[in-house]
């Protein structure tokens, strides 16, 4: 068996390892493997990348109506919208 040792762990960390270890009843040494068991036997996950998400949502939205059409009814909804009162002359 091979022997692994760590130098200049972080506090905090060696703090976490601890309790975990205690909290599923092993050594530090055990945790450590289980750790590390459990990271190389997952299956990987793809990371989405953002532009290539982001370039996927182009052209999504297909409207065959003018311009002036969308512009009209986008106007035509907030006025006659329910949200506010007639005596709210703000936004009427």
């Amino acid at each position: 068996m091979a022997t692994l040792q760590v130098r200049d762990m972080d506090n905090r960390l060696y703090d976490c390892l601890k309790y975990t270890a205690k909290a599923g009843n092993r050594s530090i040494s055990q945790q450590v493997i289980t750790i590390l068991e459990d990271y190389f036997t997952s299956v990987p996950k793809e990371t989405a990348n953002a532009a290539d998400e982001f370039l996927k949502l182009a052209g999504t939205w297909a409207d065959d109506r003018e311009p002036a059409e969308i512009i009209e009814d986008i106007r035509k909804d907030g006025v006659e919208s329910s949200r506010f009162g007639a005596d709210n002359v703000l936004f009427d």
